[in-house]
């Protein structure tokens, strides 16, 4: 018995050195967090934002109906479409009321997704004031288009090579930057002709020819549609240099493989979740922005979902290349420096 006790609080003080039980508090607060950014209880949670077009003749009783109900709807004009779903696309309003050229007079409704909790809510609330104000008539909304095109499996895309990037970077590369630390093989490797800038450009080699393997076979599997090409990839590249960059430099802040693991998750979920999740609450939309993961989720899903191209983007595109070549210079400063060798 005295041994196994031993052994165990041997246990308990190796993890307490690795950082072990910073990832065990860690991860309950991050989800608690999550879930308040997402399920919100606020009054203002259950308004819907909906625009409506100045130049179109809506009939009275709809307008009637949406200036009775402005504690569940919250009307915002607009002077175009093209307006309309750059407001759509800032999550600004859940959706855009049009008129439907297949049944004259009545409705189309415009939403980023058809699946999603704003298109339901949009048109039960529509539902639900037609009832009030007609009764039993032909539907007001009798079309629903929706700005990200594609199956469920496409519209999803962009989460899951957001995942594969972010697993190489935050998870794969630190670890093993930090093997190499904890092994004396990078100082033994700096003892040959090897320069310190050479390791690293193998080392983000590495990483990007992992992470844009990945991809592609994601899309082999998948047999995914056709893309802007060029866009397409010119991102996945700068994703690539970005977070393999960020993961090598991680790595360096780190004496071991655990903690190399440790302080990865740690990294790893507040870059996913907040940005794959943007699209169910309005304060993540605001949160992710502020995060690298997001400057590469939004122009994915843009070129994916909804024909972008890399025109508008340049700043997303630049950010990432910025940010990765930090990255690179902050990992030659620290190898300089033979942190934690």
């Amino acid at each position: 018995m005295r041994n196994i006790l031993l052994l165990a609080f041997n246990d308990l003080a190796i993890a307490l050195k690795n950082k072990t039980f910073i990832l065990i508090l860690f991860i309950p607060l991050f989800v608690f967090v999550s879930l308040n950014l997402i399920d919100r209880t606020d009054a203002g949670a259950n308004i819907v934002k909906i625009g409506l077009m100045q130049g179109y003749a809506y009939a009275p009783e709809i307008t009637r109906s949406i200036s009775a109900a402005e504690k569940i709807i919250a009307v915002t004009w607009i002077q175009n479409e093209n307006e309309g779903m750059q407001l759509l696309k800032d999550r600004k309003i859940d959706g855009i009321l049009t008129g439907n050229e297949a049944a004259p007079g009545s409705l189309a409704l415009l939403v980023l997704k058809k699946e999603s909790l704003h298109t339901i809510a949009i048109v039960q609330s529509f539902s639900a004031l037609q009832k009030a104000a007609e009764g039993r008539g032909p539907d007001w909304i009798t079309g629903i288009i929706s700005l990200h095109q594609g199956d469920i499996q496409r519209q999803t895309l962009p989460t899951w090579i957001l995942m594969l990037v972010l697993l190489i970077g935050f998870i794969i590369l630190p670890a093993q930057v930090a093997e190499e630390k904890e092994k004396k093989l990078l100082l033994a490797l700096l003892q040959t002709p090897i320069h310190e800038v050479q390791w690293l450009i193998a080392k983000l080699i590495l990483g990007m020819v992992l992470i844009i393997s990945a991809v592609l076979l994601l899309h082999l599997l998948g047999n995914f549609g056709p893309v802007h090409l060029f866009d397409y990839i010119a991102f996945i590249i700068a994703g690539s240099f970005c977070f393999s960059a960020y993961g090598i430099f991680l790595g360096f802040l780190c004496r071991n493989q655990a903690s190399a693991r440790t302080l990865g998750v740690i990294f790893y979920l507040p870059h996913l979740l907040p940005s794959a999740m943007s699209d169910v609450s309005q304060k993540l939309t605001a949160v992710a922005p502020l995060l690298p993961s997001y400057q590469l989720y939004k122009p994915l899903q843009a070129i994916l979902l909804e024909d972008g191209s890399m025109a508008s983007m340049s700043f997303d595109w630049i950010y990432l290349v910025l940010l990765g070549s930090l990255m690179f210079y902050l990992s030659y400063f620290l190898m300089k420096r033979r942190w934690l060798m």
